[in-house]
């Protein structure tokens, strides 16, 4: 059926016809996009000026207008219907009965509607009123009626914009910036809100107000495309869920992309990302032109007094570096810059940027981008030197670069990028996306610079740490390719070469190891020595670290964490300093594990005591810091030796909604006049959110988990369902794995799994029922996902042989995949 056809039938049989015109419209799979946009939004055309022809016979002033996204004739499936009903004031009367013949039918429908009756002169105060009235007034597209009149208020209403302007653009930009506050940005987030996150098509919108304004115009290659393709997402996601949302939530984004055409669902968030990037880019360059005019305006009155009404005086041009320039609170090129014959001038200017803390014009970078030549392989010294100090400029280095990045400069200069751009990562520690995280970690490691010898390699390793992550397999493999490759043609020499795939290669080696790994075992702390082999790259890996675990997100890096990569690095940079780790010797007891021990044997039951810790003392200044960050809570508890108690101090724990973060059980003999075996369990935990329980009711707790009468495990399935389940992606099921030579005098099972109540207590029953000692263990949380390394043993205190370290690791696993 041909639209004609389609709108004829929707003419013929009023409501019932167009409802089943629009629904037959919206079901036909070989019309999408922008075609289908407009078919319904003609087809709600024609059904409108029937309404509006049936209900208006013989009266006169007054017209259908419609106005937002509908008055651009760019309807979804579920948009709502802006529509006008504009009269000059004549009959009050028949225009509110109209208006009920014209509401009331597409309210019956069940569609959203937008309406108001107004003449041109309440029209226009509403809209200097009311921003958003304005916005939406300024897409005005006559329906029905009166042409006259409408046509009327559209000049009426764009010459008020217009004169208004300098008022009213602030004001619409500090509109945006409020939603973006609230909603986020789109390129980065995992579930972005279509229209109202920053880069959606409320910017969009806001960037066709500009224009209209005549002050400024927006960039406009790509985004006529970008916002087509938002739309074309937000149609989907209508049809998909059968509802007018603009939220691209995980459990729809298969479904979405199924609609679209897509592989998957990380395709489409791709996609999203970078349509979002170039409205986003669009609104910047946008924004800062206007603030510019204005300025501009504000100043020539004054500047014409001043020169006694003289011509306009030429902007002042500062020298930045060679071929580039400030002007007018830009970077732009100098007038004799020729970017045909400079390879590193988009380099050199970039810097420059960076450096003076301003924006590149569009302008510089798009002269740039059309006629700059290749670099040569390897790179001439200035362009590899250009590069790094823009890395090292901070903050500003991350606008300068999406500068570079939005007119295709970046990938020109490193091939490679392509495969990160805009790549999300589904994983709630991360707030960005791959190629934003390795610049927040180069302006990470820009703060750290002072604390290395060869700042250059660790700006360097920053940008290109995670650069795997665009192939399959482990991305650390992966990128120590990529980056061998990308530091040969940047221009460094071999052995430059050779420590940057080892920081690419290595660079959770550090943070893994110290929170998953015993770093008093000697064989630990030999293992990271011999990966990274010299002190130079130890001291880069350890700035790497840090830079990359900050520009994760709040939840990857912690005073905690940070003491435990600290307390590591000590430990192999005395390694690698010829100073072999001697075995450990067994810890005497304090005095106060010591009292607490004898005090659990006479009782017969547990005993604890808990003690808050907080940052370390400065040991180079033997300060104390003004305000000490609190590590958690150091949790002693001694019980006397018998089974299941690392699973009931566990559930009890959880119970109380206390995070472990490390733990240790060990078996204390006490002095032959007591004549008895205790264990000893020194843990340090945090309370997920309110305050800690008191130590009393910990203890009755443990009693009853310990003497059988505390169901643990239906208390937790009690709390867990009295929870709604929200929908979501399904984790993946528990990996448990043994790690190959992690220890002499252990077994260490490494266990990853999604992170939950009750999660240590599980495991816990588990090793027990496979009859294994658990010497120490090493907890991790990071977002949904936990990281639990257990270093066991058998009931000699022995490590496991390897099939039995095998089977324990199997059973484990089924125990938590039930």
């Amino acid at each position: 059926m041909t639209s004609t056809d389609t709108r004829t039938e929707a003419e013929d049989s009023g409501p019932s016809g167009y409802a089943a015109a629009r629904l037959r419209l919206l079901q036909e799979g070989a019309r999408s996009g922008p075609p289908r946009r407009a078919a319904l939004a003609e087809l709600t055309d024609d059904w409108l000026t029937g309404l509006f022809s049936a209900g208006a016979e013989g009266m006169r002033g007054v017209s259908l207008v419609a106005v937002g996204g509908y008055g651009r004739g760019e309807l979804s499936p579920r948009s709502d219907l802006d529509l006008l009903l504009l009269h000059d004031g004549g009959d009050s009367g028949g225009v509110a009965a109209l208006a009920d013949r014209i509401w009331y039918p597409v309210w019956d429908l069940g569609l959203a509607l937008d309406h108001s009756v107004r003449t041109p002169a309440e029209a226009r105060k509403t809209a200097a009123e009311d921003l958003k009235v304005q916005l939406g007034l300024l897409d005005a597209r006559h329906l029905a009626g009166d042409l006259g009149l409408t046509a009327g208020l559209r000049t009426a209403i764009l010459a008020d914009w217009r004169n208004q302007a300098p008022k009213r653009l602030p004001e619409l930009q500090e509109l945006c910036a409020e939603r973006a506050e609230r909603q986020g940005e789109l390129q980065y987030l995992l579930e972005p809100d279509l229209k109202e996150a920053r880069g959606g098509l409320r910017d969009a919108t806001a960037l066709r107000a500009v224009a209209a304004s005549w002050l400024a115009d927006a960039p406009r290659e790509g985004l006529s495309e970008a916002r087509r393709r938002l739309l074309d997402v937000r149609d989907a996601l209508h049809l998909a869920t059968g509802r007018a949302t603009d939220r691209l939530a995980l459990q729809e984004q298969d479904q979405v992309a199924a609609e679209l055409g897509l592989l998957d669902a990380d395709t489409l968030l791709r996609q999203v990302y970078e349509a979002a990037r170039v409205v986003s880019y669009a609104s910047d360059v946008t924004w800062r032109e206007v603030g510019r005019v204005l300025r501009s305006r504000a100043v020539r009155p004054r500047l014409r007094a001043m020169l006694g009404g003289g011509s306009k005086p030429a902007a002042e041009r500062s020298p930045l570096a060679e071929g580039v320039v400030e002007m007018d609170g830009e970077v732009v090129l100098a007038r004799a810059a020729r970017p045909e014959r400079d390879p590193v001038l988009p380099l050199r200017a970039a810097a420059a940027a960076a450096q003076a803390g301003l924006p590149l014009s569009l302008h510089a970078v798009r002269r740039m981008a059309a006629a700059a030549r290749p670099l040569p392989s390897p790179w001439p010294a200035e362009a590899r030197e250009q590069l790094v100090t823009l890395l090292g400029s901070g903050r500003p280095t991350v606008e300068v670069w999406e500068a570079l990045e939005a007119e295709g400069l970046i990938t020109r200069l490193l091939p490679d990028w392509e495969r990160v751009r805009c790549r999300p990562q589904r994983n709630a520690v991360h707030i960005w996306t791959v190629d934003r995280h390795l610049i927040e970690t180069a302006v990470r490691a820009s703060e750290l610079a002072r604390r290395v010898g060869r700042p250059d390699l660790l700006l360097v390793a920053a940008l290109l740490h995670d650069i795997g992550k665009g192939w399959p397999g482990d991305h650390s493999v992966a990128g120590e390719i990529i980056a061998r490759d990308v530091a040969t043609r940047i221009g460094f020499d071999r052995a430059d070469v050779a420590v940057l795939a080892t920081l690419v290669r290595h660079h959770l080696l550090l943070i893994d190891t110290a929170t998953r790994r015993d770093l008093e075992d000697p064989a630990t702390v030999r293992s990271v020595a011999e990966a990274v082999g010299s002190q130079g790259t130890l001291e880069l890996l350890h700035a790497l670290t840090e830079s990359d675990a900050l520009a994760t997100g709040p939840a990857a890096w912690s005073t905690w964490r940070g003491s435990l990569v600290a307390d590591l690095v000590k430990r192999v940079a005395a390694v690698l300093a010829g100073d072999a780790p001697e075995e450990p010797e067994a810890v005497a007891p304090t005095a106060e594990q010591e009292r607490l021990a004898i005090e659990a044997f006479r009782t017969g039951g547990p005993v604890l005591a808990l003690r808050a810790q907080t940052e370390p003392v400065d040991p180079e200044t033997e300060a104390v810091p003004d305000d000490p960050e609190p590590l958690g809570v150091e949790l002693l508890i001694a019980v006397p030796d018998q089974p299941g108690v690392l699973p009931a101090v566990a559930g009890v724990l959880a119970m109380h909604r206390l995070t472990v973060r490390t733990a240790e059980l060990r078996a204390l003999d006490l002095p032959d006049e007591v004549a008895g075996s205790v264990l000893l369990l020194n843990w340090r935990v945090a309370a997920e959110y309110g305050s800690l329980p008191q130590a009393t009711r910990l203890r009755a707790d443990l009693v009853r988990a310990l003497d059988g009468s505390l169901d643990i495990a239906g208390r937790l399935a009690e709390r867990d369902a009295a929870y709604p389940r929200r929908r979501g992606t399904v984790a993946p099921p528990a990996r448990v794995t043994v790690a190959p030579a992690a220890s002499r005098h252990a077994t260490v099972i490494e266990v990853r799994a999604h992170d939950a109540p009750g999660l240590l207590h599980r495991i816990g029953r588990a090793l027990e029922k496979a009859h294994v000692r658990v010497r120490s263990m090493h907890v991790s949380t990071l977002g949904a996902n936990a990281v639990d390394a257990f270093y066991v043993t058998g009931t000699q205190g022995t490590p496991l042989p390897a099939e039995e370290a095998v089977s324990v690791a199997r059973a484990l696993e089924e125990a938590l995949r039930e």
